[in-house]
């Protein structure tokens, strides 16, 4: 017996607005017929339901079929969507519309301003492939009910995904601007299940707004007002992963006053392909090779580096001691010194802490360090945790500053209410310059400086990627069933199941194991990729004022952690 429904595949073919898509699965079919397995496997799985629309809206595979990114899946998500902002805001609701340069991306966005329009809402659609931080912009710029990302961020090339922001009259509390969370998600996934046929959609031929430069330049100038105007001299090399935050990356900077700022020319335009990374994205071990090598070339001060759609960044600074003469930041490292920044700005304006803090409030995810709240309650700032995402660290109230440890930070909440890759590269290039200029101090040195006060926090992700998701199913409920009884040769103090809740979160799929000396590790699933995370974080006591012996005690700390993890997830 075939493993797909045959009637079920020619009625999708026949209903595909894209001859592409529609021609694939003919191939496919017409080959799984003629008793070839591969092929019948292969529409099984393209068919097996449909691609699910969640708290990260859609991402998924390039290719026809009902559980792939294509045209059909994309005209019905947004007609389940602006069923939800028809009956929350009636007609007349607004919509803006951004893409960034990947495969199907300008397709899916017209697409969607299409079926906004013939559902009698107002689209605007920015005006070519931008940063996924300029649409998030726009929606509370333009005070529109809701935006629409079409981006699979630092995804591999097959993919693509469809993001959806609420604001407007839609969200108006702390969340006016951020990522959907539930009941949302819930509520426009229903109403897609309830679109019997594309075909039924009704797209509009025109009637939708182009945006002009404006928009980039309300951005652009908001960005650079985050920092201090003048020449600043630091010598910085800037990639954009072949992503669309090449250009204004670049102009953000030169408007800030860094006019010497070298690219990387390999990935500098945009590329579907992503020809020089294996995955496009900064967290990936080589993916900022070529940047460090042209860093070596000039003598720069700084590397700094986007993924494909610019809302995350990462960093890099010299180090003498590593072969390739530089160092990658972790992502908690350029969230606390960058924490600290705001915690400064914002001195003494926090009441409380937790669920309880007002004022002025520093957020960050509970997979990332432990380091920010320190930072926070040191300078009477309140302080949040919260689940991992930036849908829910954007949406604590007071926010003035948030960040998790997989390169995101939110550093202008007011008009990004979400993580911005350009604006969080100006305050690190920002107070790079300003150290330099501090008798010739750096960003390491200011990482230091937390270690001598809080004690050195080092935090490093396990990472077990997957072709089999049962396997991420299994590896947690071993760590359920059998427990972690010591890491790295402290016991398990405690143990905390995410699944229930917290008194500070919501429930979720996660794990938080605690030692006596303090180490901690966060296991739970990735959101968007087929991986088990385990969060490990090691805290060390500055000895003496050496902070290398705590770095080199904390480093072999941090890997027992992870080898016992290991064994205890069993996978």
């Amino acid at each position: 017996m075939p493993l797909y429904d045959a009637s079920a595949v020619r009625a999708w073919i026949e209903d595909d607005p894209d001859h592409a898509t529609a021609d694939e699965l003919r191939t496919l079919l017409d080959a799984a017929e003629s008793g070839d397995t591969a092929a019948g496997e292969d529409l099984a799985e393209r068919f097996s339901g449909m691609l699910a629309f969640g708290t990260a809206g859609l991402r998924g595979h390039l290719g026809g079929g009902p559980n792939r990114m294509n045209r059909a899946v994309v005209i019905k998500a947004a007609a389940g969507l602006m069923a939800v902002l028809a009956a929350h805001v009636g007609e007349g609701f607004t919509v803006v519309i951004g893409y960034d340069a990947r495969r199907g991306s300008h397709a899916f966005a017209l697409d969607t301003a299409a079926v906004a329009t013939a559902a009698g809402g107002r689209a605007l659609l920015l005006p070519r492939p931008l940063p996924t931080p300029v649409t998030a912009f726009a929606l509370r710029h333009l005070g529109c009910d809701a935006a629409v990302m079409v981006t699979a961020s630092h995804n591999p090339p097959e993919d693509n995904g469809y993001k959806v922001y609420l604001g407007g009259r839609v969200v108006t509390d702390s969340g006016q601007g951020s990522q959907i969370v539930p009941p949302f998600d819930a509520e426009i996934f229903r109403a897609i299940q309830a679109i019997p046929s594309v075909a039924s959609v009704p797209r509009a031929e025109s009637g939708w707004e182009i945006l002009g430069d404006d928009i980039i330049e309300a951005y652009l100038a908001r960005a650079v007002s985050l920092v201090p105007a003048g020449p600043k001299d630091l010598r910085i090399v800037l990639t954009s992963m072949h992503g669309v935050g090449g250009a204004p990356a670049l102009e953000a900077l030169h408007r800030a006053g860094f006019s010497d700022v070298h690219v990387v020319a390999e990935q500098q335009e945009p590329d579907p392909d992503f020809p020089t990374v294996r995955f496009p994205n900064p967290e990936e071990p080589g993916a900022l090779d070529l940047s460090m090598a042209l860093a070596r070339r000039v003598g720069a001060d700084l590397v700094l580096a986007n993924d494909p759609d610019a809302d995350r960044c990462s960093a890099a600074i010299p180090d003498p001691t590593r072969p390739q003469g530089w160092r990658q930041l972790s992502g908690d490292e350029v969230g606390q010194v960058l924490g600290l920044q705001a915690a400064r700005e914002h001195e003494g304006e926090g009441e409380g802490s937790g669920v309880t803090a007002t004022g002025a409030v520093l957020a960050n995810s509970v997979v990332s360090s432990r380091l920010l709240g320190r930072i926070a309650a040191d300078h009477h700032v309140g302080h949040r945790t919260t689940l991992t995402g930036f849908k829910w660290i954007s949406r604590a109230p007071g926010l003035v500053f948030g960040y998790e440890e997989a390169l995101g930070y939110c550093v202008d909440p007011g008009y990004v209410r979400d993580k911005d890759g350009i604006s969080a590269c100006l305050k690190i290039a920002t107070l790079a310059w300003e150290l330099k200029g501090d008798g010739g101090r750096t960003l390491q040195d200011a990482l230091d400086g937390l270690a001598l006060r809080y004690g050195l926090h080092l935090t490093s992700p396990l990472t077990i990627r997957v072709e089999d998701t049962g396997l991420i199913a299994s590896g947690m409920a071993n760590l359920r069933e059998h427990g972690v009884s010591s890491l790295a040769g402290s016991p398990v103090a405690s143990t905390v199941d995410l699944s229930a809740g917290t008194d500070e979160l919501p429930p979720t799929d996660g794990l938080v194991f605690v030692t006596e000396a303090d180490d901690r590790v966060v296991a739970r699933p990735s959101g968007t990729e087929p991986k088990l995370k385990c969060y490990c974080e090691v805290i060390v006591p500055v000895a003496d004022g050496d902070v290398a012996a705590a770095r080199r005690t904390a480093a072999r700390r941090l890997e027992a952690v992870k080898t016992d993890m290991r064994g205890a997830l069993g996978i």
